[in-house]
């Protein structure tokens, strides 16, 4: 597993559920085709899996 990965928001998040936003907020990403790295790691994988149809994710 990569150290990092690279998290891309591909579709706008308005129209999902509250927690889904706020779930991509609290990823970092707040415009279209922003990227952010974060660790690998379990809680950052929780995270990317629930807006999974939101984000691209790169390892």
């Amino acid at each position: 597993m990569a150290e990092t990965l690279k998290i891309t928001l591909v579709k706008s998040p308005i129209g999902a559920i509250p927690k889904q936003v706020k779930t991509v907020e609290a990823l970092g990403l707040r415009k279209l085709h922003q990227t952010v790295e974060l660790p690998d790691n379990a809680a950052t994988r929780g995270m990317v899996q629930k807006v999974r149809h939101l984000v691209k994710v790169e390892e």
